[in-house]
């Protein structure tokens, strides 16, 4: 494991390959699963305040689910997360024209509508955070319709704290991403390829 500032690493994180493979998953990871994309308290009220900017990139499907449900859902264990449609895929996802699911608040932030880019555990997929009372924990969550993504990523030489630079500088920091880079890189022992 890898300890930096308040957070303890995975060394599956400076181990394994990825390198999403969206041609080869088709967005899986938006519709599998038993609850939409796990948010943070703060992004709660991200989605109050911008949500009528991100309606328009979404499917009615999923205005609907919204309307019905809400802006999101409060799970058994009291944990946020999107809302889905029928128990199915995130309400905030939408079909591209190749059959490829999308992030409708990230389409919202790349055509300059909204700041948020998404929800920070889509962004930062495979690594799921558990938070602790004096720590979190980064762990790489396996999942079997991420295969593609491990042999593209593989295939590229891209390790996962590579691949998910952007997302972990957005949620740490660039002191924190430039001091897990120097751990990995100086004081970490070999990693078979």
């Amino acid at each position: 494991m890898i300890i930096i500032q308040n957070t303890v690493i995975s060394d599956d994180v400076r181990d394994n390959f990825f390198v999403c493979n969206l041609e080869a998953c088709k967005g899986a990871c938006c519709v599998e699963g038993d609850l939409g994309a796990p948010l943070e308290t703060h992004e709660l009220q991200i989605l109050q305040d911008e949500y009528h900017k991100i309606k328009p990139f979404l499917t009615e499907a999923g205005q609907q689910a919204i309307e019905q449900q809400g802006l999101y859902i409060k799970d058994w264990e009291g944990d946020y997360s999107t809302t889905t449609i029928n128990d199915r895929e995130c309400a905030y996802a939408l079909y591209d024209e190749r059959g490829i699911l999308k992030c409708g608040i990230e389409q919202a932030y790349l055509a300059g509508v909204t700041t948020f880019k998404k929800p920070i555990s889509c962004h930062l997929y495979p690594i799921r955070i558990t938070k602790y009372e004096d720590f979190e924990a980064l762990n790489y969550d396996r999942w079997n319709i991420c295969n593609p993504a491990c042999s593209f990523g593989a295939n590229l030489g891209v390790r996962i704290y590579q691949f998910l630079k952007e997302p972990l500088v957005r949620k740490y920091g660039e002191e924190w991403y430039e001091e897990l880079v120097t751990e990995i890189e100086t004081n970490s022992p070999p990693v078979n390829a």
